[in-house]
């Protein structure tokens, strides 16, 4: 098992519904990473639909509270079971704290993936062992990040500005990004890259947490073996909301994953 792997594990109930046990070694200050959550949702809803659907296509849920470290509910609805698709809700709750419901649309993400008929192109940036490691963080950024430690993340040093207190205001994040213990990357683990970098309101000025109020996640690919490609970038700021857009290419250059988010954000006055 990986950390990752070891991360997302459920178990089946009675009920239909399935445990999990949420860890702060996943964890951006005291609220649980929910790209982790993403994934270990699917994971429920794999089990639940046909064996000829295994992949996350679409994932596109409302995000109701922070998750915490401890023991976590699951609890899947399959709504249509079709020749191509199936699609599902699911609830994951802490408690009596819901923390987020979602819509996951499940299939054979290689029989949707050709022929590629238009596609966005990798941004050109310094690789992997010219750009800036997050394990550059100081200390204290480290010891609150449990997440900081599950990634070998490296940020494009034209768009690290941010982290010095100067951000650039284009609002922009490019970097690579592979888990820390090697394990590779499949389409259940896009759910979680796609959500795993800084913020991208952090290059727009925002200070402090950023959670997510919704999130709509497109896995196109099955990605190949070795580092992944992240863009982040922003248009629109208004009051404390943003819209963050993610692109992620693997290995070969290829277009894998994509997303769009709503956030809240805070500025200095």
């Amino acid at each position: 098992m990986t950390d990752f792997d070891d991360a997302i594990a459920l178990t089946s109930a009675a009920d239909d519904t399935y445990r999990g046990s949420l860890s702060d070694e996943w964890s951006i200050g005291e609220a649980v990473n929910g790209g982790l959550l993403m994934a270990l949702s699917t994971v429920a809803v794999v089990d639940a639909v046909p064996e000829h659907h295994p992949h996350p296509l679409t994932w596109s849920g409302v995000f109701l509270s922070p998750a915490v470290p401890g023991e976590v509910t699951v609890a899947p609805t399959v709504l249509r079971t079709g020749r191509t698709m199936s699609t599902a809700e699911v609830i994951v709750r802490q408690g009596d704290s819901e923390r987020f419901r979602a819509l996951v649309t499940m299939g054979d993400v290689s029989s949707h993936a050709e022929p590629v008929r238009k596609h966005s192109p990798m941004p050109t940036f310094p690789d992997a062992e010219h750009c800036v490691s997050a394990s550059e963080a100081p200390p204290s950024a480290l010891t609150k990040s449990g997440l900081l430690h599950r990634f070998d993340m490296r940020l494009d040093p034209a768009t690290v500005g941010w982290a010095l207190g100067d951000p650039s205001g284009m609002g922009e994040i490019r970097g690579w990004i592979r888990f820390a213990d090697g394990r590779e990357p499949d389409p259940l683990s896009l759910l979680t890259f796609l959500d795993a970098f800084p913020p991208v309101a952090f290059d727009v000025g925002s200070v402090g947490w950023v959670p997510t109020i919704e999130f709509t996640g497109y896995v196109r690919a099955v990605p190949a073996a070795g580092w992944l490609a992240i863009r982040l970038r922003t248009s629109t700021v208004t009051g404390n909301l943003l819209e963050e857009d993610a692109e992620v290419w693997d290995s070969t250059g290829r277009l894998v994953a994509q997303s769009r988010q709503l956030a809240s954000a805070r500025f200095a006055a």
